[in-house]
């Protein structure tokens, strides 16, 4: 297996998460919400690793999106946990600027796939 840079940082991000929601878990009690940025935000690395066992490009780029997606989400409850006084400002600004690199690089890596895929079918 080829080593991703992308898959390697969604994977620390999802650790990360993984973190930092036991250490909010530890303190508040607003336990729906941490439960959210913890699916959402493992379930970007999943998705992004899921998809190099795609069943052809469609399907990959379909995995890539739906990672695309978590991402969105993932920066929804951070930006949510922070202004409810969750989540400190250091941590959450860490957390958005990982989550945000992910979500680049995934842009970029769909649209450089579907550039190509339009390209072969000319």
């Amino acid at each position: 297996m080829s080593k991703s840079i992308m898959r390697e940082k969604a994977k620390e991000f999802a650790k990360k998460t993984v973190f930092m929601c036991r250490e909010m878990k530890s303190h508040h009690k607003e336990s729906v919400l941490i439960n959210q940025l913890l699916r959402s935000g493992t379930s970007i690395g999943a998705n992004i690793h899921e998809a190099q066992y795609a069943q052809g490009t469609k399907d990959f780029i379909s995995k890539l999106e739906i990672a695309q997606k978590e991402c969105y989400e993932t920066e929804y409850w951070l930006e949510l946990l922070f202004e409810t006084n969750c989540l400190d400002e250091s941590l959450y600004l860490s957390a958005r600027n990982d989550c945000g690199a992910i979500r680049r690089m995934l842009i970029s890596s769909i649209t450089t796939i579907k550039s190509k895929q339009n390209t072969d079918n000319r």
